[in-house]
């Protein structure tokens, strides 16, 4: 009863979903350079098909959590935009220009950073949107850390803001990280979508033909050669929802999803993705090129372009400050999006598949990029708040 109690008040924290990503990110560092390493990493490969006999299935477990469980985080990213979109933050432009614009802003910079180490290097240049995401959980985690310090609105404009990035990642994924297009299956991923459409049109509520449909939909993204995790989003875009009703599909299978995802999807996608030997890091391999350009990237490019932005919106009229806050607080949820970690992580792995060497390189420069990030912010945060 006690344990229960525990967790019970453990989840109800703002910050819970945060700490245990912390958790797990560190734990897969602990196990990667422990006398436990070689076995953490067989684990990790051991390749399951759940007894279907095809190729397609017979995945290493932690593909499974970066092609599997991790559309259902996408499944989710998509049900928020769409929200947000249609009633939240993002439904009116006189809102939403101000999260939109920093959002662009924090993504645009942060690649010129990378770029600028890595322009002519044809074979680490693919990372240069690596530096680009913000984990929205992480950084969310580290914010509700403060508590009623924070003005709401701060919050809200964090919020807003990394779910654009979110979308901007996305999009990022589906551009140029898909290859060897496969037209047969690309149409067929279109007869999918069209039946979607249809029931979306007439506004079916039955959770298990928009599952069976996203289940085939996975299937043929896949071997469309576009990445698994895009097949969460369109799902997600045609979930019926209306207006301000509570009870909609699209609101029942968020709030039910959302869970699963903050306290077991993401800390497993940590857990599998976040180990990495430090055995051989030195001052010497920070500096080459991959290393540096996200940490200078996510660390300096995401605060420059998050900051500034706002404060061009600002001051030429086309935005206002979010209630309550001021200008320092703003330069501390820019340096806040310079939170990479999961999401980074997630297009690291596409950019650098199977090149080990600068999978790792990116690893250390996103983790210290990260906790830099969260450690500023929230000093920054906690000193302007604790003045007030």
């Amino acid at each position: 009863m006690v344990l229960r109690s525990v967790i019970r008040n453990f989840v109800k924290l703002e910050s819970s979903s945060g700490i245990l990503l912390l958790i797990a990110g560190l734990l897969a560092l602990a196990l990667s350079n422990s006398t436990f390493a070689e076995v953490f990493d067989h684990i990790l490969h051991l390749k399951l098909n759940f007894g279907i006999n095809s190729a397609l299935f017979y995945k290493s477990i932690q593909h499974w959590i970066n092609d599997g469980l991790m559309v259902i985080f996408f499944f989710v990213v998509g049900l928020e935009i769409k929200r947000e979109y249609l009633e939240g933050e993002l439904s009116m432009p006189s809102q939403a220009i101000l999260p939109v614009i920093a959002a662009v802003g924090g993504m645009a910079v942060p690649a010129i950073f990378y770029l600028l180490f890595n322009f002519n290097e044809p074979l680490t240049i693919r990372g240069w949107a690596i530096p680009s995401a913000t984990d929205i959980a992480f950084s969310l985690g580290v914010l509700s850390l403060l508590g009623k310090r924070v003005p709401i609105s701060l919050k809200i404009f964090l919020m807003a803001l990394a779910i654009i990035d979110d979308l901007g990642a996305i999009i990022i994924i589906a551009l140029f990280y898909s290859s060897n297009l496969e037209i047969l299956f690309l149409l067929n991923v279109f007869i999918i979508l069209f039946i979607l459409y249809l029931y979306n049109k007439s506004n079916t509520q039955n959770i298990w033909i928009y599952t069976v449909l996203g289940f085939f939909l996975w299937i043929f993204i896949q071997k469309s050669g576009i990445h698994a995790t895009i097949s969460g989003v369109l799902l997600a875009m045609f979930i019926p929802h209306k207006k301000l009703k509570q009870n909609s599909l699209l609101t029942c299978m968020e709030s039910k999803l959302h869970p699963w995802v903050a306290y077991l999807i993401m800390p497993l996608f940590a857990l599998a993705n976040a180990g990495v030997y430090l055995g051989d890091v030195s001052l010497k391999s920070l500096t080459n090129p991959v290393p540096l350009g996200i940490m200078t990237g996510l660390f300096f490019g995401k605060q420059i372009g998050v900051f500034f932005t706002t404060f061009l919106l600002i001051k030429m009229g086309y935005a206002r400050l979010p209630s309550g806050s001021n200008w320092i607080q703003i330069y501390g949820i820019a340096v806040l999006t310079g939170i990479g970690f999961t999401m980074a992580m997630f297009i690291n792995f596409l950019a650098f598949a199977n090149a080990d060497t600068y999978i790792n390189e990116a690893k250390i420069g996103i983790l210290i990029a990260s906790f830099a990030s969260a450690i500023l912010g929230y000093i920054l945060l906690n000193f302007k708040s604790s003045r007030n």
